[in-house]
């Protein structure tokens, strides 16, 4: 007989060791043994485990209080046990929150991201009003706190308040407690900028060569015809050193190359027909109407200025104040993609590093994509596909992930996806859509995804090695950053604190194209008019020398010769200012046609 049916003899007392393997976990008796006596023969039977009992007994440990030592997993039902496995990183990385199961929070089970992995870009999902944006300060706050640079934009206004400590509250204290979060408010190190100087913040600004045809065609909402010919002038613009810095440059060239003076100049390259020049000025003026002509001049912002920390090894969060472009959607989206590009076109490879140089997330995701072109698609793709390699990682915010194009979603490998709604057949259809995209898992997505709450959110991101988690549906944490908008007062100080804003406050308007190409035009018209003059001066010594009757001969006079009336020409003057300068110098441009820039 084994030790575990071998009762203790009547005469000892009751035992007082650990009861051995096969009692502790098992079911209580029906009749509970009497304190001070020890077990009879009769009750051994109720405490053994019987084998086909044993299986289902060895289910439920996990179910009971863990003893002393063990892991904090020990305590948890087996799924929530398994999917915290998948989150158990020995490196750095940054807490989200705790895993959700059968509506139980539990705080023992933590879901994180791997510091080094963040350069392999992710997805921030979910329908408006479910927390994507407290997602965004969470996630910007612990970077910042890992010595990584972030930049944000701040779409709707209430980021600002990443800079200020955040308001201990109930509902703070509560959430706090159920993720096992140690909740302290916190103020993080922050640069505020603003488009164009439109609104609060340092102001970011662009060339027009810098940004490139690409980027400005999908600005100006041009077919792909038109872009080809817009391409066509910023190729002769560079070939001339004519600097398009503002919108009256790149309308200067455009004039003059459908005059009678520029039209020969591109012809020999197929040419810019009148009716698409006009399209393309109509664009401009329009959209100078919408006040976006100051986005575009100098000083130029240097986008490195994003990679900056704080003297005390945070890392800056950068966010782009907003609210006053909303309506120009396209504007800002395109905007953020230059920087992107800008970015791409400056830093040096260098690998997977221990924590990425900068994460950039990419906001209203949505509205890059929409009514974009092939041509532009391919670009986003391979700048996404590329950056990783210098240390930069992209985090695309949209609703759905099918607002992503699948080339780039597949680069995605961090997901946060919050709730989606299902209230009529097209976001039935996404949500299935949405739920294809995650690897298999123990749960209902269907239905988690229409139930989760706000702060909530179904996770799985890409572990130490590469490779995907477990899905997790996530209780997020609470930011310790204020959960909204700073005082005016306090962005206007921050703003005019900054060691930028003396860099960047003041535009420039030096000479470019529009220059250039005006003292030209004033140079032939100047010309003209001396010729004028010298011929009606001619004429009326004809006419007065037949009055007087004279026979007198005049001496022919000579010819100028064709070089000295070349060289005489106000067009070989300017030609002549250009050599030694910018003539001859065609810019390189990038992946997205955006100029390099010269430092």
């Amino acid at each position: 007989m084994s030790e575990t049916e071998q009762p203790p003899p009547a005469s000892e007392p009751p035992p007082t060791t650990p009861e051995p393997p096969g009692t502790t976990d098992a079911a209580p008796a029906p009749t509970p043994p009497a304190p001070p006596a020890p077990p009879s023969p009769a009750e051994a039977p109720a405490t053994e485990a019987s084998p086909a009992e044993a299986p289902a007994t060895e289910a439920e440990a996990p179910a009971t209080e863990a003893p002393a030592g063990a892991p904090p997993s020990a305590g948890l039902p087996a799924p929530v046990a398994e999917i915290a496995a998948g989150y158990a990183f020995e490196g750095p990385a940054l807490d989200l929150g705790a895993v959700l199961w059968d509506g139980a929070c539990h705080p023992d089970a933590p879901v994180r991201i791997p510091l080094p992995v963040l350069n392999r870009h992710g997805l921030v999902a979910g329908a408006t009003g479910t927390g994507k944006t407290k997602t965004l300060q969470l996630i910007a706050e612990q970077l910042s706190a890992q010595g990584v640079p972030v930049f944000l934009a701040d779409i709707k206004g209430d980021v600002s308040g990443v800079c200020a400590p955040g308001e201990d509250g109930e509902k703070v204290r509560e959430r706090a407690a159920q993720v096992g979060q140690e909740w302290t408010p916190t103020g993080f190190p922050c640069e505020f900028y603003g488009l164009g100087g439109t609104g609060p913040g340092i102001p970011v600004r662009a060339t027009v060569t810098s940004f490139g045809p690409v980027l400005l065609s999908k600005v100006l909402q041009l077919n792909r015809t038109q872009e080809q010919s817009l391409g066509l002038i910023f190729h002769y613009a560079d070939s001339k050193g004519l600097e398009l810095v503002d919108l009256k440059d790149l309308r200067a060239v455009v004039a003059f190359l459908v005059s009678d003076v520029g039209k020969p100049e591109l012809k020999g390259i197929g040419g810019l027909s009148t009716v698409t020049a006009g399209v393309i000025l109509r664009a401009l003026t329009a959209f100078e109407q919408q006040g976006a002509g100051g986005f575009f001049g100098e000083p130029e912002f240097d986008t490195s200025d994003f990679l900056r920390t704080a003297r005390d090894g945070r890392g800056t969060v950068s966010v782009l104040e907003l609210p006053s472009v909303r309506e120009r959607p396209q504007l800002f989206s395109t905007f953020l993609m230059w920087m992107l590009a800008d970015l791409f076109n400056d830093l040096p490879e260098v690998g997977d590093l221990e924590k990425p140089k900068l994460v950039f997330f990419f906001d209203e995701a949505h509205l890059l994509f929409k009514d974009a072109s092939k041509a532009f698609l391919e670009s986003i793709t391979q700048t996404v596909r590329l950056i990783r390699s210098k240390g930069v990682g992209v985090f695309f915010v949209t609703q759905t992930p099918k607002d992503v194009p699948a080339d780039v979603l597949a680069q995605l490998g961090n997901r946060v996806q919050h709730a989606l709604r299902a209230f009529t057949p097209d976001d039935a259809k996404a949500l299935k859509a949405t739920v294809r995209t995650f690897p298999e898992s123990a749960y209902d997505l269907e239905e988690v995804l229409t139930s989760l709450g706000t702060g909530e959110a179904v996770v799985t991101v890409l572990s130490e090695r590469g490779a995907p988690t477990p899905v997790a549906a996530t209780r997020l944490r609470a930011p310790e950053s204020l959960m909204g908008p700073v005082d005016a007062a306090v962005l206007e100080a921050a703003v005019q604190g900054s060691p930028l804003h003396g860099r960047y406050a003041r535009a420039v308007d030096r000479e470019s194209a529009y220059e250039r190409l005006t003292a030209d035009e004033e140079a032939r018209t100047a010309e003209e008019e001396a010729r004028t003059a010298e011929e009606a001066r001619v004429r009326e010594e004809k006419a007065a020398a037949k009055a007087a009757g004279t026979t007198r001969a005049r001496a022919p006079q000579e010819e100028p010769s064709l070089v000295e009336q070349v060289v005489g020409s106000g067009m070989f003057k300017s030609l002549a200012r250009s050599i030694g300068t910018q003539l001859g110098r065609e810019i390189s441009r990038s992946i997205f046609g955006t100029a390099r820039r010269r430092r």
